[in-house]
């Protein structure tokens, strides 16, 4: 009985060597395409997005300079290689979101709250973060060096200062 389990074993592991399933891949647009991809660029600048559900929705290589996401929802949306230059995040909820090079430069961040959120390679020149909760987010080290500059706060919904959050040396 032992020979035969083997056997079979090893002619199931022969055989998926043999014949591997092929492999798929795809970009994060080709998977997810921005719904904001058929319009112009200039569309959505200075768009006002206060206070909606804008959950899960991807933003895709979009222009949204100036752009006014305060009291917005976007737990799990994602900025991907988006500009969100100038716009105003006042009290926005990004929990569990992806900013993948993103120009948040110059945004007003104040009391967002980016917990669990992946901000890989994205920018935050000027950048107002008054109370802002990165708890958890994935930041590079040079990230947080830029953030911590102007650090200071403590989030109101979740009581979390932003220098701690940050990790920033006292």
């Amino acid at each position: 009985m032992k020979y035969f389990l083997r056997l079979s074993a090893f002619l199931l592991l022969f055989i998926f060597l043999l014949f591997p399933f092929p492999s798929l891949a795809a970009s994060s647009t080709s998977v997810t395409p921005s719904a904001f991809s058929e319009l112009s660029p200039e569309a959505l600048k200075n768009k006002d997005f206060s206070g909606q559900n804008l959950q899960t929705l991807d933003f895709a290589k979009v222009e949204l300079e100036e752009a006014n996401f305060s009291d917005a929802d976007l737990r799990g949306a994602v900025f991907n290689a988006s500009n969100l230059a100038n716009a105003n995040m006042q009290n926005a909820d990004f929990s569990y979101g992806f900013a993948y090079l993103t120009n948040f430069d110059g945004a007003d961040l104040t009391n967002a709250i980016f917990q669990e959120t992946i901000l890989s390679f994205s920018t935050f020149e000027d950048a107002k973060i008054d109370g802002a909760d990165f708890s958890l987010a994935v930041l590079e080290k040079w990230q947080v060096n830029q953030l911590c500059a102007n650090a200071k706060g403590v989030n109101p919904k979740t009581g979390v200062d932003t220098r701690d959050s940050l990790g920033c040396p006292q």
